[in-house]
C-alpha cells in the first residue's frame, strides 16, 4: 500500500468497545478520518453486558453487605411493632430494580461514549464488519444485513472483543442455565446459584450473589479459587466465602448441566450431582475473530483464535492493529483502552510507548477486592526474577480497625540489592484504588525508600503501603 501524505489518514475500526473507542478518539484528536463499525452499541460488551453492569451489581452487593454488617460498628436498625417494642427488620433485595438500574446505567454510558465520538468527528456505522484484504472494510447494514458499505482504510484496528464460552453439555438457555450476559434478565434473587468456574468472572459473581443473600455453590476444577492468582489472596477469599456460607467444591469438574424444569442439576466428573435453582456458566470466553477476513488478510492468530500482536498492538500485517479481548494480552478493559491508543499513536507516527505486561495493574472485584501489579511471588520463588517479599496484614492498620475490616493485606515485591519496587498484591476494600501507588512505583522504577518517603494520610489504608515499603529498607542497603 502506498500512502498519500497529502490527505488525511483513514482509520477503520472494527468494534466500538474500550479498545476501539479509545483508538477512535486518539485518531480523531490526531486529525485522522475515523470510522467505527459496531453492531451492538458503542462501548461494546464491556459497557453494555459485562464490565459496567457487573461492577454495578457488585457495588450494590457491597452496599447490602455494609448494611448487614453495620451492627458490628454499633449501628443498629429497628422498627416499632404493634406493641411498641422494637423489631429487627430484614434487608430486602429487589433484584428486578437492581437489574433495571444497572442496565440503564450501562445504556447511558454507551450513549455518552457515542456522543463523545460524534463530537470528535468520528463516523459511526451500525452493522457487522469484515476485512476485505488489508485496506478495506465491508459492512453489512440494514435490518436484514443485505445492504453493504465499503470503507477504504490506510489503517485498520480490530477490536471485536470476546463472547462467553459455551459447553455442549451445559448450553445456556437464558432461563436457568445462564452466561454472565443473561444474569441481568433475572427478576428475583436465585434461591441457590451454582457457579461453574472459579476464575475472575466466577469468583466475582459468586461473591456478589452471596452478599446479596443468595445461597451459592462455587464449582472449581482446580484446588483453589482464582487459579493462577496470588495464593495468599486466594486463601483469604476462600476464607471469606466460607464464612459467608458459600459452598466451595474444589477439584470438581462439571461434566453436564441440565435444566429439569424447576431447578438445575450439575453432574460432576466423579459422578456427584449438585442441585440448585440456577447455574451460571463462567468457563472463559472465545474471541470474536471468526469469519471477519483475518486469515485472508494474512493476520496471524493462535489456535484459540486470538490475534497475535506486538507491544504496540501491531499484527503480522503492517497496517492492521488489534486491541482488547480478541488479542493475546490480558482481557481487561484498561488494557484494551491502552492498546487502542497505542495502536493509533504508532500508526500515525506519534509517540507510542510499548506496552509491557509486567506493568499492567489488574483488579478482581470480589469483597474484599484483589489488586495486583508487576512480577508475582511465584516468579520470585521460581527465581525468574531476583526479589524479596514483605507482607503486612491489614489488621495492623488503624484505619482498617476503625472500618471493621477483618481480612486483607499489602504485599510488596522489591528487587534484591537495588530495592526497586517490582510488584505487589493488595487485598482490601477498594484495592482497585489502592493499587495505583504501586502501579506508579513499578512504572517509574521507584525504590522502596522512595515509596516510603511519600506521605500517606493518617489514618488511611494507604498507610500500609508506606509501612510495608519502610519495612523493606534493608533490601536496598
Amino acid at each position: 500500500m502506498v500512502f498519500d501524505f497529502e490527505r488525511r489518514q483513514r482509520i477503520a475500526i472494527l468494534g466500538g468497545g474500550p479498545g476501539g473507542y479509545e483508538a477512535a478518539l486518539a485518531g480523531a484528536q490526531l486529525g485522522a478520518d475515523v470510522t467505527v463499525v459496531e453492531r451492538a452499541g458503542i462501548g461494546g460488551s464491556a459497557v453494555i453486558t459485562d464490565v459496567v453492569p457487573s461492577k454495578t451489581l457488585i457495588a450494590t452487593a457491597d452496599a447490602a453487605l455494609a448494611v448487614a454488617e453495620a451492627g458490628d460498628l454499633g449501628v443498629q436498625f429497628y422498627a416499632k411493632g404493634d406493641t411498641g417494642k422494637p423489631l429487627k427488620p430484614e434487608i430486602a433485595i429487589n433484584l428486578l430494580a437492581i437489574n433495571k438500574r444497572l442496565l440503564a446505567l450501562a445504556g447511558q454510558q454507551s450513549e455518552d461514549m457515542r456522543s463523545r465520538l460524534l463530537e470528535a468527528g468520528v463516523r459511526i456505522i451500525a452493522g457487522h464488519g469484515r476485512l476485505e484484504g488489508d485496506d478495506a472494510v465491508v459492512v453489512a447494514t440494514g435490518p436484514d444485513g443485505t445492504d453493504f458499505d465499503r470503507i477504504e482504510a490506510d489503517t485498520v484496528v480490530i477490536s471485536t472483543g470476546a463472547t462467553p464460552r459455551e459447553l455442549p453439555a451445559a448450553c445456556p438457555d437464558g432461563d436457568r442455565i445462564l452466561t454472565w450476559k443473561q444474569l441481568y434478565n433475572l427478576t428475583a434473587l436465585p434461591e441457590h446459584l451454582i457457579v461453574v468456574g472459579s476464575g475472575v468472572t466466577g469468583a466475582e459473581f459468586a461473591s456478589a450473589y452471596m452478599n446479596l443473600g443468595a445461597k451459592v455453590t462455587l464449582v472449581s476444577s482446580r484446588d483453589q479459587v482464582l487459579p493462577g492468582e496470588d495464593a495468599d489472596a486466594a486463601r483469604v477469599l476462600e476464607k471469606v466465602f466460607q464464612r459467608g456460607g458459600m459452598t466451595l467444591l474444589a477439584k470438581a469438574r462439571a461434566e453436564k448441566v441440565e435444566n429439569v424444569g424447576d431447578r438445575v442439576v450439575v453432574t460432576l466428573a466423579d459422578g456427584r450431582t449438585v442441585e440448585g435453582s440456577h447455574c451460571l456458566m463462567a468457563v472463559g470466553a472465545i474471541p470474536n475473530t471468526a469469519g471477519i477476513g483475518l486469515e485472508e488478510a494474512g493476520v496471524q492468530m493462535t489456535e484459540t483464535g486470538h490475534i497475535r500482536v506486538n507491544k504496540v498492538s501491531r499484527t503480522s500485517v503492517p497496517n492492521i492493529y488489534a486491541a482488547g479481548d480478541c488479542t493475546t494480552l490480558m482481557p481487561l478493559a484498561s488494557v484494551a483502552s491502552m492498546q487502542g491508543r497505542t495502536a493509533v499513536f504508532h500508526a500515525m507516527g506519534d509517540t507510542a510507548i510499548p506496552l509491557e505486561e509486567r506493568k499492567i495493574a489488574s483488579n478482581i472485584f470480589t469483597n474484599p477486592e484483589i489488586a495486583t501489579v508487576g512480577w508475582t511471588e511465584q516468579q520470585i520463588d521460581d527465581r525468574v526474577v531476583d526479589g524479596e517479599v514483605y507482607t503486612l496484614p491489614l489488621s495492623a492498620n488503624p484505619r482498617a480497625k476503625m472500618m471493621g475490616v477483618k481480612d486483607g493485606f499489602v504485599k510488596l515485591f522489591a528487587r534484591t540489592g537495588s530495592g526497586t519496587v517490582i510488584g505487589g498484591v493488595i487485598v482490601a476494600p477498594k484495592a482497585s484504588e489502592l493499587i495505583f501507588p504501586l502501579s506508579l512505583a513499578v512504572e517509574r522504577r521507584l525504590t522502596v525508600d522512595q515509596l516510603a518517603r511519600a506521605f500517606a494520610a493518617y489514618p488511611s489504608l494507604t498507610g500500609s503501603i508506606t509501612d510495608a515499603a519502610r519495612a523493606m529498607h534493608h533490601v536496598a542497603s
